[in-house]
């Protein structure tokens, strides 16, 4: 069975989501037949490259948002990562394109390392001081830390061109499947789950997936889960 994850490293939902996910999986008893694959979803696909700056300044600027609002949304965001095992810094983070990152997890895929460097871009972004926006080194320092050839990353980020179709075509098939946030789920071409669900709803849908075909259905009952779009992220409630 494969389960294909749409995400964003800028997005904190997606980061928890992940996490919430893999609870479930571990847990599910045909967990070796499973394949997990990241599919491509930028947050902000107009972005140029070198454009950063700090997350709680976008947050009010873009979102109307006052400071204090910011730093709340932040908080219960870092409540919710911590509730999962995850470390979240509340202050100091920022943000920029992601496009470089989906591209270099397409070479990861290629190399079957790319639940490996997912995984290290989220905690470097959410977790770790040092930017993965400033530059390209720290990129390729990371896809080194996965596994991948240094020299092999560097010549993609050198190629703009390398996996920009790959990474487009993963963006079109979300709008198709009806993903306008992330993380969205689809397990098997069975089942969509959208936004970072509890583990109990990733259960029931590995479960229903195993065990039934059917056309891609959202499991309703489950309801939206946080996800992050285009207009931002949801806002964790007290």
């Amino acid at each position: 069975m494969r389960v294909e994850i749409w995400s964003d490293i800028a997005c904190p939902w997606c980061y928890v989501g992940k996490a919430r996910f893999e609870k479930a999986l571990a847990a599910f008893p045909h967990r070796d037949a499973v394949e997990v694959v990241h599919r491509s979803f930028e947050l902000d696909p107009g972005r140029a490259k070198g454009d950063t700056g700090q997350v709680l300044p976008m947050l009010m600027n873009k979102y109307g948002m006052t400071e204090e609002q910011a730093r709340e949304g932040e908080r219960r965001l870092g409540e919710n990562a911590a509730a999962e095992g995850l470390d979240y810094r509340i202050e100091g983070r920022d943000h920029g394109s992601t496009f470089d990152m989906h591209r270099v997890l397409h070479l990861a895929k290629e190399r079957g390392r790319q639940d490996e460097l997912i995984g290290l871009l989220y905690r470097a972004n959410f977790a770790e001081e040092r930017s993965v926006f400033a530059d390209d080194e720290r990129l390729v320092e990371l896809a080194a830390e996965a596994g991948l050839d240094e020299a092999e990353v560097r010549a993609v980020l050198a190629d703009p061109g390398r996996y920009a179709d790959d990474v487009r075509a993963d963006e079109r098939e979300a709008a198709e499947l009806g993903a306008n946030g992330v993380p969205f789920f689809v397990l098997d071409r069975r089942y969509g789950v959208s936004g970072a669900q509890p583990a109990e709803v990733f259960t029931q849908a590995l479960e229903q997936a195993w065990g039934g075909r059917s056309p891609l259905t959202t499991l309703a009952d489950a309801g939206d889960g946080e996800a992050c779009g285009p207009d931002g992220c949801a806002v964790p409630g007290a």
